[in-house]
C-alpha cells in the first residue's frame, strides 16, 4: 500500500513534469530509467547488502535478494523522476559526457566533479547539477517510507542518498576511461611487439621473450 502512494505521490507526478518539461525526447527519460544498466546496478547493490546483511530484517535467500532489489529499483524509479525533471527545467544536461581532455589527473577531476556539476543544453555554462544531486538525496529520504525500522531514519536517508552520489562519481569515472580500459587487453598484447630495424610497420611480429 505505502509502495502505491509512492508511485502516485512521487513516480507519476515527475514523470508528467519531465515529458511536459521536453515533450520532443520522452525517449531520453525512458533510456536512463528503464535501461538494462539500470536492472543490472538495482541487482548489483542488492548483492552487496544481501552479502552485508542490510537491512537484517529482510533476512536472507531469495526472498530477501528479491526484497532489497525491489527496494533498490525502486529507489532508482524515484531517483530518475525527481531528477529528470528538475534537469530539463533547468536546462542541464542529462548524463555524462567525456571531457575529451588530456592526462590521467585532468580527466579523473572532471569525472569526479561531473556528479555534481554539469553544463546549460542552452548557453554551454557550467552550472550546480541541482537534478543529480536532488535526486540522489531525495530518493535516498523518499525510500526510507518502505524500510525497516532498523534503516528508516532520516540519517539512513540522507547516508543513502550520500551513497548514490558516490556511485553515480565512480560510474563517471569508468565512463570517462573506458575506451583505455576497453582497449587493455590489446594494449598488453600489442606492448610485446618489436619492430627490427630494416622492417616495415606491415611486417611487425611479436617476439617472444
Amino acid at each position: 500500500m505505502r509502495i502505491r502512494a509512492i508511485t502516485s505521490i512521487v513516480l507519476l507526478p515527475g514523470v508528467t513534469a519531465a515529458l511536459a518539461a521536453d515533450p520532443e525526447k520522452p525517449g531520453q527519460y525512458v533510456k536512463h530509467t528503464l535501461a538494462p544498466k539500470a536492472v543490472v546496478m538495482s541487482g548489483a547493490g542488492a548483492a552487496v547488502n544481501q552479502a552485508n546483511d542490510t537491512p537484517q530484517e529482510w533476512g536472507q535467500g531469495a526472498a530477501g535478494f528479491a526484497r532489497r532489489f525491489a527496494s533498490g529499483f525502486g529507489k532508482h524509479l524515484v531517483h530518475k523522476a525527481i531528477q529528470y525533471p528538475i534537469a530539463r527545467l533547468r536546462h542541464e544536461e542529462f548524463g555524462y559526457h567525456p571531457s575529451g581532455k588530456q592526462g590521467f589527473g585532468a580527466r579523473l577531476k572532471y569525472a569526479l566533479v561531473g556528479t555534481v556539476v554539469t553544463r546549460k543544453t542552452t548557453t554551454g555554462q557550467r552550472t550546480v547539477a541541482a537534478g543529480q544531486i536532488c535526486g540522489a538525496i531525495g530518493s535516498g529520504l523518499v525510500s526510507r517510507v518502505w524500510q525497516p525500522a532498523s534503516v528508516s531514519s532520516l540519517a539512513s536517508g540522507f547516508t543513502s542518498g550520500g551513497i548514490t552520489l558516490g556511485v553515480d562519481a565512480g560510474l563517471n569515472v569508468i565512463k570517462e576511461f573506458w575506451p583505455e580500459i576497453r582497449h587493455l587487453h590489446n594494449h598488453r598484447k600489442t606492448a610485446g611487439i618489436v619492430v627490427e630495424p630494416g622492417e616495415s610497420a606491415g611486417r611487425i611480429a611479436p617476439r617472444v621473450r
